[in-house]
C-alpha cells in the first residue's frame, strides 16, 4: 500500500468519528459562541485584551501548547512595515497554540481574530442588547456574531474534536487568535514577527461558506481643507471649507469610476470592487461662522496585484488635478495624509493545495454549492501571504454583508458546517499517520 493510499484510508477511518464528535456537541458550540459574543472585544479596549486571556485558557484546556505573549507594542508600531493602527491601545497580547504532530506532514494554522467593531446606533439594535449573544432557530445574534466570532468558534471546535480523540496528526496543528484585525492587522503581525508561520493557512472570515483566496486592500486617508472664516453674515468675505470640499468628493467619485472600468474576474461580482469611501467628515467649530477647516477620513480600495505607490500616486494626481481646477484650492491645496490601517492586496493561486483541500472537505459535509470569488476588503490574508509567504484562504461561517452592520447575525448550520470542514482540511492537509 502506497503512503498516499495509507493516508488516505486513515483519514476515512477516522472522518465519522471526527463528525459524529462534533455532532454530539452542538449545543455546547452554540453556548460557546453565545458566551463569546456578550465579551465586548471591541477593538483597542480592555475587553480586548481581556479576551485573550479566556482564549489562551480554552487553549490550554484543549491540550495545546501555549505561546500567550505581550506584543512590544513601542517597537512593533515603529517598525518599518508595520500596517497601521486606528485606535490607542496600551497594551496587547499575541496567542498561539499548537497541537503538535507526530512529524512528515505539513503544518496548518487556523487564524481568528476576536476584536470586533464598535455597535454603532443602538436605536438600530431595538430592543436586543449588541452583545446578548442571542441565540434563535438557527442565529446567533450580537455584534461580532458573524465578524468573526462564528469563525472562532468553529475553529477551536474543530481543533477540540481532533484533540480530544487523539487523531494522530503528523503535521503540526496550529491556532493563532489575534487581536487589532479590525484595524488593521497588529496581532497577525505580531505573530509573523515572533516567527509563527505554517505551510497553510485557513482563515475563517464569513465568505458564507465559499472560497475566498483573495482579498483588495484598503488604505485609510486623511483630507484637510482649508477656507477662510468670516462671520456667516458676511459669508461671502470668507471661504467655506465645506463648498471647497464637494469638488473633492466628486473627484474622489470620478476616480473610482475610473479604478473599476476594468477589474480582475476574480472581483467581478461586486458593483463596484475597489470603492472609495468618506466615513467621517469634521468641519467649522462655530454655527454663526464659515469654517476654516474641514477634515475628512475614508478608505481608499487598492486592486489585486496593485503597489501602494502606484495607488497612491493616481489618489493624488486625482485631487491635484481637482485642485487645480479651483483657484482657493490651486493656492490652498488639500493636503493627503495615509494613516490607520494600511491593508495591502493579497492572493493565493486558485491551485495551492490548500483551496483544493478545503474544496473537497467542505463537499464531504454541505451540499451548498460554492463560489469562488475575491474580497472587496482588506484582511490579514495579505500578511500571511506577503510578510508569511504562507498560502492563506477565506472560507467560514456567516453573510460579510451582515458585519458591521445592525443586528449582526450568524447561522449555525454554517457555523457547524465551518466546524466540520475545518477539521476535515486538518485530517487532510496535516495527514494521519
Amino acid at each position: 500500500m502506497s503512503p498516499t493510499t495509507a493516508a488516505d484510508s486513515a483519514e476515512q477511518l477516522w472522518r465519522p468519528r471526527v463528525l459524529d464528535y462534533i455532532d454530539d456537541h452542538t449545543q455546547e458550540i452554540v453556548a460557546s459562541l453565545s458566551s463569546l459574543v456578550r465579551t465586548p472585544s471591541i477593538s483597542g479596549s480592555a475587553e480586548e485584551n481581556s479576551i485573550q486571556d479566556h482564549m489562551a485558557g480554552q487553549f490550554t484546556g484543549l491540550g495545546l501548547e501555549v505561546d500567550h505573549w505581550q506584543i512590544p507594542l513601542p517597537e512593533t508600531l515603529a517598525a518599518a512595515d508595520f500596517p497601521g493602527v486606528e485606535v490607542d491601545r496600551s497594551e496587547a497580547w499575541g496567542l498561539v497554540g499548537v497541537a503538535h504532530g507526530a512529524g512528515g506532514g505539513p503544518s496548518l494554522m487556523l487564524n481568528v481574530h476576536i476584536d470586533v467593531v464598535p455597535a454603532g446606533n443602538l436605536d438600530a439594535w431595538g430592543t436586543m442588547s449588541p452583545f446578548a449573544g442571542a441565540v434563535g432557530r438557527n442565529s446567533v445574534a450580537g455584534r461580532g456574531a458573524c465578524d468573526m466570532k462564528g469563525g472562532v468558534v468553529a475553529a477551536m471546535w474543530a481543533v477540540k474534536a481532533l484533540t480530544a480523540l487523539e487523531v494522530p496528526l503528523r503535521g503540526d496543528l496550529l491556532l493563532a487568535s489575534v487581536q487589532g484585525e479590525e484595524d488593521g492587522g497588529l496581532g497577525t503581525y505580531a505573530s509573523l514577527h515572533r516567527g509563527w508561520r505554517a505551510d497553510a493557512c485557513v482563515i475563517p472570515e464569513p465568505t458564507s461558506l465559499d472560497i475566498v483566496p483573495a482579498n483588495a486592500g484598503s488604505l485609510t486617508f486623511r483630507l484637510t481643507v482649508k477656507g477662510h472664516a468670516a462671520h456667516a453674515s458676511r459669508r461671502t468675505t470668507g471661504t467655506s471649507a465645506i463648498e471647497k470640499f464637494i469638488p473633492i468628493f466628486q473627484a474622489l467619485r470620478r476616480l473610482e469610476a475610473q479604478r473599476n472600468h476594468t477589474v480582475d474576474p476574480l472581483m467581478g461580482r461586486w458593483d463596484i470592487a475597489y470603492p472609495i469611501e468618506i466615513g467621517r467628515v469634521h468641519a467649522g467649530d462655530w454655527s454663526s461662522s464659515v469654517p476654516d477647516l474641514l477634515v475628512a477620513e475614508g478608505r481608499y480600495g487598492v486592486a489585486l496585484e496593485e503597489a501602494a505607490e502606484h495607488a497612491r500616486a493616481q489618489f493624488a494626481t486625482a485631487l491635484q488635478e481637482a485642485c487645480d481646477r479651483d483657484p482657493w484650492l490651486r493656492d490652498h491645496p488639500v493636503a493627503i495624509q495615509w494613516w490607520g490601517g494600511q491593508f495591502l492586496p493579497g492572493r493565493t493561486e486558485a491551485d495551492a493545495p490548500i483551496v483544493a483541500a478545503l474544496r473537497r472537505a467542505h463537499a464531504t459535509v454541505s451540499s451548498h454549492q460554492q463560489q469562488t470569488w475575491g474580497a472587496p476588503y482588506g484582511s490579514d490574508l495579505r500578511l500571511m501571504n506577503g510578510i508569511g509567504q504562507v498560502p492563506t484562504v477565506h472560507y467560514g461561517p456567516g453573510d460579510a454583508a451582515l458585519a458591521h452592520g445592525p443586528r449582526e447575525t450568524v447561522r449555525i448550520d454554517e457555523v457547524l458546517t465551518t466546524t466540520r470542514t475545518l477539521a476535515l482540511v486538518a485530517m487532510s492537509h496535516c495527514h494521519i499517520g
